[in-house]
């Protein structure tokens, strides 16, 4: 489904690149989840998927990127918008309308979503997101986390094949930000669709993620499997990223045991492992 190969990009009048030769391939109902430092390129990443760049950020590209079989430098972002969907870090910078339930509607409506379509795509969203008593209230009401549920019931209301999220639960709480994971789950189960996340919430995203990108200086320095990118975990945290404590503690188990034990991703797998040791 997203195919990126030998990619590079420097935005407009900056000397460095944002981002240096970065190869990365999501098959169709994957889950790529993306850490790395401040500054390591990762939004930069997900403008570039969705085509923002280089329409809205020009600057020196290079390589390739294919999306569902279309190039963002050649497909129009109207194309590229019906195919990906994008919840900005920022939410504030995405959400124009002032009701909860015209932001839902400004998007269906450009996109000639049929009338009779409408109402029930709104209230699907909606009740996705978690926000169904929302529906009626104004923009400028809401907490933070509530903006966050609206923005992404937006995206989910257009129904894309991709979707791109920028740390989606930056503002919301615990369960709230399981909810959300949650919901991506659903939505590849069901719908197959391919999901790409940016998010600092190590532990969360981890369980929930097949696949990890580590990106430093604008370069991919890890990418697999979450579970082999994770037995790296002294090389993550030099970067300053942190891992799940669970796989702190497995890793540093197995140096102090002399002994490879497996690297925990959750607390059910820490317990286990626990409960071997003891016996």
């Amino acid at each position: 489904m997203i195919d990126i190969q030998s990619f590079s990009f420097t935005y407009k009048n900056e000397a460095e690149p944002a981002l240096r030769d970065v190869s990365i391939s999501v098959p169709e109902g994957g889950f790529l989840g993306i850490i790395g430092p401040a500054g390591a390129g990762k939004t930069t990443l997900a403008r570039a998927v969705c085509g923002i760049i280089p329409h809205h950020y020009p600057g020196d590209y290079y390589g390739r990127i294919s999306v569902g079989g279309l190039d963002p430098v050649e497909a129009s972002l109207t194309d590229l918008s019906r195919l990906v969907g994008l919840v900005f870090q920022d939410v504030d910078s995405q959400i124009i309308s002032t009701m909860v339930e015209d932001e839902i509607l400004y998007g269906l409506e450009n996109f000639g979503i049929p009338h009779a379509e409408i109402p029930e795509r709104i209230r699907l969203a909606l009740a996705q997101a978690g926000i169904a008593d929302l529906q009626d209230r104004t923009v400028a009401s809401l907490s933070g986390g509530q903006r966050q549920k609206v923005a992404i019931a937006s995206i989910l209301a257009l129904r894309p094949r991709v979707l791109v999220l920028d740390e989606p639960t930056g503002e919301l709480d615990p369960v709230s930000s399981r909810q959300v994971f949650s919901l991506l789950k659903q939505l590849r189960k069901e719908h197959g669709v391919t999901v790409i996340v940016i998010e600092q919430k190590i532990m969360l995203l981890c369980e929930f993620a097949e696949q990890l990108a580590v990106l430093d200086h604008g370069a991919v320095l890890r990418q697999g499997p979450t579970r082999e990118v994770l037995a790296h975990a002294e090389e993550l945290l030099a970067l300053g990223v942190n891992c799940p404590r669970v796989t702190t503690l497995s890793r540093l188990l197995s140096r102090r045991l002399g002994r490879e034990l497996p690297v925990c991703v959750n607390l059910e797998e820490a317990e286990e492992t626990a409960r071997r040791l003891m016996t």
